[in-house]
């Protein structure tokens, strides 16, 4: 990606929790893949909670969570999930609901700001979507973020002793407190060039038309 000095600004308020926000994800990407001036966007995650109240580590499944926070029966939940497994089969991905641990995701929002000083944010989102909505890994866990530090070329000890400290805590506090304060109610939340927004998994010709639209008005505004 170009550096913001020359590029348009998309943001994401996302949860790592959220399965839409990992299709979103994908379709964004689509949409990206056939924008010809992909390389003048610059994409820039920023954190959201869907729920702080939950513990930092759980054994609790996904299914089980559902089943006690929407007050759905068994049934109701394993349809429901079905039904967003066949979203994201339908986007390229493979959710695994069943392995799929329930977790604080405060730690998680951290760690990818950590990875954006490397340039490497939108290496830790995937990662971290691939962790909870693949492969079933606890992304509280400061050795689980540490070995997806070190995959994504970062320094396992370093990543370590970062979990260890507060750095980062009050940027994740910060893009929480921002889509308070521009309504954000439910992720993903995407917003170009802090014009036009769209809000949930769309699909990707509604990504590349509001890319298009806003990059052009953006172009005009930076015409050197």
């Amino acid at each position: 990606m170009s550096t913001k000095d020359t590029a348009m600004k998309v943001e994401v308020w996302s949860d790592v929790m959220c399965p839409f926000c990992y299709i979103g994800k994908r379709k964004f990407e689509q949409a990206l893949a056939q924008f010809v001036d992909k390389d003048k966007i610059q994409l820039v995650w920023r954190s959201y909670q869907l729920d702080p109240t939950i513990s930092d580590s759980t054994e609790k499944d996904y299914r089980k969570h559902l089943q006690q926070k929407k007050g759905w029966g068994d049934q109701q939940a394993k349809d429901i999930l079905d039904n967003v497994t066949q979203m994201a089969a339908d986007v390229g991905l493979e959710y695994h609901f069943e392995k799929a641990l329930v977790a604080n995701t405060f730690k998680a929002h951290r760690f990818a700001h950590y990875a954006h000083q490397y340039k490497l944010q939108d290496a830790a989102e995937e990662a971290l979507f691939i962790a909870h909505f693949v492969e079933g890994k606890d992304i509280s866990d400061n050795e689980a973020l540490a070995d997806m530090g070190q995959k994504m070329g970062l320094d396992k000890e370093d990543v370590l002793r970062f979990l260890t400290t507060e750095e980062m805590t009050e940027a994740v506090k910060n893009d929480i407190t921002e889509a308070e304060q521009i309504g954000v109610s439910g992720v993903p939340f995407f917003v170009f060039d802090r014009k036009y927004a769209i809000s949930g998994a769309q699909d990707e010709a509604v990504f590349l038309n509001t890319l298009s639209q806003s990059y052009a008005e953006w172009q005009k505004n930076h015409a050197t």
